[in-house]
């Protein structure tokens, strides 16, 4: 019988991944710092804020969750086989479609019609796009190769791979910003595209030895049927691609909005500093499927999601209520002045985020142990039609600068989402 899970346990299982998590959250700060620096600033940060990110993050969205199902399914070598199957033929079809949205009139729909982005942006947008090519497939290579190694205890090699990564990504924006003439645009897009694949190729050197000696053979469990694959993976892919598809859906909304250049070229620096903020809760779902039906683990996860939650918040709120924020903004970033003003004055609509984000994970982590994973798309859809419906009403009121009202109304969204994931896992709470 395993020992009963105390707070120690939960912080050793837990800081790895979030050490893993903030460094990724560290990648779109220092990538908008570069190209704040570089030539056109405002149409490269815009380009890349409203554009190339989220619709990399959309196209991306079903095999986010690959990370959760590799640990929960590579049990044996023929079933990382089938999974890597999958894995390679979705990566493959989703990069074909980043293709075919980035060279043919598709890409005119989506950025000129559909977001509807100032006419200045939409060629550095496409030449982002371009050069994010590699983005989707090294993702679903890397979260699948990430899980197996979670699932044999070897997480800190996620970590390490992460350092990869961003040692990756300022080496290769270093060397942008030392070529004459260089494009913000360009050199965001180029080195965040090596970046993933640096880490995709650590993940697959770095799994090499659990799939040789620690992965076995057989344990007696059957092989997956592509129904229960799909039965058990659907929900869950489901999860990320609706919470994405509000990324472009925010940027549409801007566009139409007061002062919308300057909110889109914003948005990546604000994004940037609440992922950050929030990184150490998204990390805390594994932690929860992983802990919370070992003797102790829900009154320990309970307590630590507690402390946490309270002490994002309060960092936070530390950075939006004082001058921390034009240290950030306008130092560490490289907004302009007028930039980073915009930027300090809005983030305290953010301040609940990283709060609801822990919470999010507690609850999500409980009914995915279950085996209950409909409530989390439910939460998910509640999320996307209200952030959707408040985000059309703010174009419609024209309230204020497009950047405050995006961020108050996925505030608002998310604590919906927060109460609807507490609703619907009271019955496995203790």
């Amino acid at each position: 019988m395993s020992e009963p899970v105390d707070l120690a346990r939960v912080r050793r299982t837990w800081w790895p991944l979030a050490a893993s998590w903030m460094l990724m959250g560290v990648e779109l700060p220092l990538v908008s710092a570069h190209m704040a620096r570089l030539a056109e600033p405002e149409v490269s940060l815009a380009a890349y804020g409203a554009l190339v990110f989220p619709i990399c993050l959309v196209i991306e969205a079903p095999i986010i969750m690959l990370l959760a199902a590799s640990t929960a399914l590579c049990t044996t070598r023929a079933r990382y086989a089938q999974v890597a199957r999958f894995m390679h033929a979705a990566g493959a079809a989703l990069t074909a479609l980043h293709l075919l949205v980035a060279l043919t009139p598709l890409y005119d729909l989506i950025a000129r019609d559909l977001i509807g982005v100032p006419p200045e942006i939409l060629e550095p947008g496409r030449l982002g796009l371009l050069l994010m090519t590699p983005w989707t497939w090294t993702i679903a290579y890397r979260r699948f190769q990430q899980g197996v190694m979670i699932r044999f205890g070897a997480s800190r090699a996620v970590g390490v791979g992460t350092v990869v990564r961003v040692v990756t990504l300022v080496t290769a924006l270093q060397v942008g910003m030392r070529v004459p003439g260089a494009v913000g645009i360009a050199v965001g897009a180029t080195a965040v595209a090596l970046a993933v694949s640096a880490e995709a190729i650590f993940a697959g050197w770095a799994v090499g030895e659990i799939r040789r000696e620690r992965l076995p053979k057989s344990d007696g469990e059957a092989l997956l049927t592509l129904r229960g694959f799909l039965g058990f993976y659907v929900p869950l892919a489901m999860t990320p691609l609706l919470t994405l598809l509000i990324q472009p859906i925010g940027a549409a909304a801007m566009s139409r909005m007061p002062r919308d250049l300057e909110s889109l070229a914003v948005w990546p620096a604000l994004h940037g500093l609440v992922f950050l903020f929030r990184s150490p809760g998204f990390a805390l779902n594994e932690v929860v499927v992983a802990l919370v039906r070992e003797p102790g683990g829900q009154a320990a996860l309970v307590r630590f999601t507690r402390i946490l939650g309270c002490t994002l918040v309060g960092g936070l709120a530390l950075l939006a209520l004082t001058p921390l924020h034009s240290l950030w903004f306008a130092g560490l970033t490289g907004l302009s002045p007028e930039l980073a003003q915009l930027a300090g004055s809005v983030l305290i609509l953010a301040v609940l985020m990283p709060g609801y984000q822990a919470f999010q994970s507690l609850y999500q982590g409980i009914l995915v142990a279950r085996g209950d994973t409909r409530p989390v798309t439910e939460a998910v859809a509640l999320y996307l039609v209200l952030a959707a419906g408040l985000l059309a009403a703010g174009v419609h009121l024209d309230p204020g600068p497009g950047v405050a009202v995006a961020l108050g109304c996925f505030t608002l969204a998310g604590l919906a989402q927060t109460l609807w994931l507490a609703r619907r896992s009271r019955r496995y709470r203790v």
